[in-house]
């Protein structure tokens, strides 16, 4: 059911911009991580939420799910919202893109939630 995904990024013209990796390998995403600004995982149901904390340990800010383990694994250390809820993801990234002084109290909370 993602193929509509696809279909969107070619409609509004962002195919140089948007990536779809596929499968990435574990040795690759430390470095993948690593060039993020911001990490989002709107995930519905999360066993335990590893790659929320795979980004924090990279300094990654997080918007995640505020559902199932990722409140615990995120903690205070990133933006939490409902994953159906489009508009609360969009304004938790642009919080993110856009107050400097949120992403690096992020950033550093982050690292030690990690």
């Amino acid at each position: 059911m993602y193929d509509p995904i696809f279909e969107l990024v070619k409609d509004y013209g962002l195919k140089h911009k948007v990536i779809f990796t596929g499968y990435v390998k574990e040795e690759d995403i430390v470095p993948l991580l690593c060039g993020a600004r911001i990490f989002i995982f709107p995930s519905l149901y999360e066993g335990f939420g590893i790659p929320p904390l795979e980004a924090m340990a990279c300094g990654i800010p997080v918007v995640a799910s505020n559902v199932s383990s990722l409140p615990e694994v995120v903690g205070k250390a990133g933006l939490l919202v409902s994953p159906k809820d489009i508009e609360g993801i969009e304004n938790a990234m642009r919080r993110l893109l856009e107050d400097q002084e949120l992403w690096k109290t992020c950033r550093d909370a982050g690292f030690e939630q990690a």
